[in-house]
């Protein structure tokens, strides 16, 4: 138990330059608190022991504003930075050195039934507010970015962003072009198209008032 906080410690260290010390990391680190609190709810989950575990989740959610469901399977070095709003459902997996940041979502479409959540490979980084939703995996040394929405498999090595998120870019090479500056409206884009075509047909009520005038002359 010492060595998996002792590694937890360390990941934090090197992760988030904010983190001076073992102590402030221990008193004030909500996502070590809420990684420690679930293994335990976990070990209580895998001996059917499925009320404590459910009030140790209960009671860290309340705690840190992470909720991580008792049967998730989590691997070494997990660090949760902020850590406000996450939520890990029932079925998850993540594997070693993975880092989740605030308002991340692991969780179900709602249509599945058994393995229901998604599987995250190693060495994953996950940006605030993305949500992965489905019983799918995202590939080792990938990335997902703030407030992607993630409904398909991600490939290893790759970077994963928008709504729905797509691969950009995988093994270091870039799979088309993305300018994140420039990202068109598409409520300014509709409403173009709307003035566009509101202007041809008046210039075609106009050329039919015109002909109906020269009709009237004949």
């Amino acid at each position: 138990m010492f060595k998996r906080l002792r590694e937890d410690i360390a990941a934090i260290k090197e992760r988030d330059p904010a983190m001076r010390s073992t102590l402030q990391i221990l008193l004030f680190y909500p996502g070590l608190k809420a990684v420690i609190r679930h293994r335990w709810a976990h070990w209580f989950y895998n001996h059917k022991m499925y009320f404590i575990a459910e009030f140790i989740s209960k009671r860290t959610r309340k705690l840190t504003g992470i909720e991580i469901h008792p049967a998730a399977k989590i691997g070494r070095r997990l660090v949760i930075d902020h850590g406000m709003g996450v939520v890990i459902g029932e079925t998850t997996e993540i594997g070693d050195n993975c880092t989740i940041y605030q308002g991340v979502t692991l969780g179900g479409t709602g249509k599945e039934t058994g393995k229901r959540h998604p599987t995250i490979g190693n060495n994953v980084l996950i940006g605030s507010g993305a949500k992965i939703l489905g019983p799918f995996k995202v590939g080792d040394n990938s990335r997902i970015a703030a407030n992607a929405v993630v409904l398909d498999e991600v490939p290893p090595n790759s970077t994963a962003v928008g709504v729905p998120a797509r691969v950009v870019k995988r093994d270091g090479v870039r799979i088309g072009l993305i300018d994140h500056v420039h990202i068109p409206d598409p409520i300014s884009q509709e409403l173009c198209r709307l003035n566009r075509r509101i202007e041809t047909l008046e210039r075609e009520l106009e050329e039919l008032k015109k002909q109906k005038e020269g009709q009237n002359q004949g």
